[in-house]
């Protein structure tokens, strides 16, 4: 075959194969972003049920949850954060396991797939 009969075949190839990458692009892109939200949410549990377990004090623990996970955007609100001890209630006592549960949606960037519901759990003996 010559040159010339050749002409525009790199033209079609990338046109077949440039939606295949833009997606795994795409799709790379958000499950890292997914990623670095579930980190941020575990970390955020696990600060917030450290200050729970240490200060018996629901008020301060969320603030320290929500601090934790300040990069994420929507931020936490103080509803998305839930105390259980080992013992059903929501305030640690001597020698109970406090657990504090963080619920978060994930809003996509680009819309195909998601929103994706993500948890965050930490568990600490009360009293430090």
């Amino acid at each position: 075959m010559s040159k010339a009969s050749e002409r525009g075949a790199v033209a079609v190839e990338f046109a077949l194969i440039a939606p295949v990458l833009i997606m795994l692009l795409l799709g790379i892109m958000e499950f890292g972003r997914a990623y670095n939200a579930q980190i941020s949410l575990t970390n955020a549990a696990r600060e917030g049920v450290r200050v729970m377990a240490i200060t018996n004090t629901a008020a301060p623990a969320r603030d320290a949850a929500i601090r934790a996970a300040s990069t994420l955007s929507p931020t936490l609100s103080d509803t998305d954060i839930k105390f259980l001890a080992s013992d059903g209630t929501d305030t640690c006592s001597e020698s109970k396991l406090m657990t504090v549960t963080i619920s978060y949606t994930l809003k996509t960037m680009t819309g195909i797939a998601g929103p994706f519901v993500m948890t965050g759990k930490g568990t600490m003996l009360c009293g430090g």
